[in-house]
């Protein structure tokens, strides 16, 4: 039996780790709804941090880059206080409001808008051009949004719940300022992480002491340590390692990007399965008016409308 070409098992490689990648993130909605019945938004990204603060300095260590953490830091202190900020402290726990508001099959689909947001940014901020797929797809997208915020009565356009809404909605801002700061650093992703993340543990320390310790802080049961320990392993570690390793080693990208967009579906058959939320034909709905959304961003429509007239 003849042996694969390395490209050939290199490929395929990537395809098994991008789509561990894709599972673990269709799993972490069910996770944060599951998690918040025990946890304060507060405590869980408290939790996962640290979680995944130590989970990033067991990979740096299991690759032998501690040298690069110093060196890092040297570097890009500046931005790692901001990325910081941004991303654990203000994100999560602007999304795990959310979270707590809204249906979980509301806000994963509403958070899912992020790319097309991210798309928009680029221009006023990176000085790059608009184009008109960019505003055709934040369009279809945020009719999307208003199909699942609205519940489908578009002509009303009453909202069960504006705030959590709004909350999901400002939790993508902050995710796309994320990554327009993370530009400006290179390196290692876990080093990157690990030390933007221990940058944001102490604003959730500060605001623990601010909300008063004994008020903000009730010890959690066990089903809520193990909830925030699973969002900091697997949301905020070891998913983007997995991606960021089929990434590179991928020889063309493009192979592997649109396998994010399973992630969606998946996540809403889990949210139905283990969090018991009865989905609505308005979710899915809008789901599919934001999935639209970002492959035109993306330019996915127009690679495959050319390739059926091929």
């Amino acid at each position: 039996m003849e042996s694969l070409p390395a490209s050939s098992a290199a490929n395929r490689r990537a395809t098994l780790l991008a789509l561990a990648a894709v599972l673990c993130w269709s799993t972490v909605a069910s996770a944060f709804k599951l998690s918040l019945q025990y946890l304060t938004p507060l405590q869980l990204v408290s939790i996962a941090s640290v979680v995944s603060a130590v989970f990033m300095l067991t990979a740096i260590l299991w690759q032998g880059r501690t040298a690069e953490i110093g060196r890092s830091w040297k570097v890009n202190y500046r931005w790692y206080i901001a990325l910081g900020f941004c991303n654990p402290f203000l994100y999560y726990l602007t999304l795990f409001n959310a979270y707590e508001l809204l249906p979980a099959q509301q806000a994963q689909p509403l958070n899912y808008t992020w790319g097309v947001l991210l798309a928009l940014l680029s221009v006023p901020l990176l000085k790059q051009k608009l184009r008109r797929q960019d505003l055709l797809a934040g369009l279809v997208c945020y009719t999307g949004v208003l199909v699942i915020a609205t519940s489908g009565n578009l002509l009303d356009l009453q909202f069960d719940q504006p705030w959590g809404v709004a909350l999901a909605l400002i939790s993508t801002l902050i995710w796309s300022c994320y990554w327009l700061l993370n530009t400006r650093i290179g390196g290692n992703a876990a080093v990157n992480l690990f030390l933007t993340c221990c940058c944001g543990l102490p604003w959730l320390a500060a605001t623990l002491l601010w909300q008063g310790w004994g008020e903000s802080w009730q010890w959690p049961p066990l089903a809520g340590w193990l909830g925030a320990i699973y969002v900091g392993l697997f949301e905020m570690g070891i998913a983007f390692l997995l991606w960021q390793a089929a990434m590179m080693t991928c020889d063309n990208t493009a192979r592997i990007s649109n396998f994010i967009y399973l992630s969606p579906p998946l996540s809403l058959l889990l949210i139905a399965l283990l969090v018991g939320e009865k989905i609505q034909l308005a979710t899915i709905a809008g789901l599919a008016l934001i999935l639209l959304g970002v492959a035109i961003q993306q330019g996915a429509l127009k690679r495959l409308l050319l390739k059926r007239s091929r």
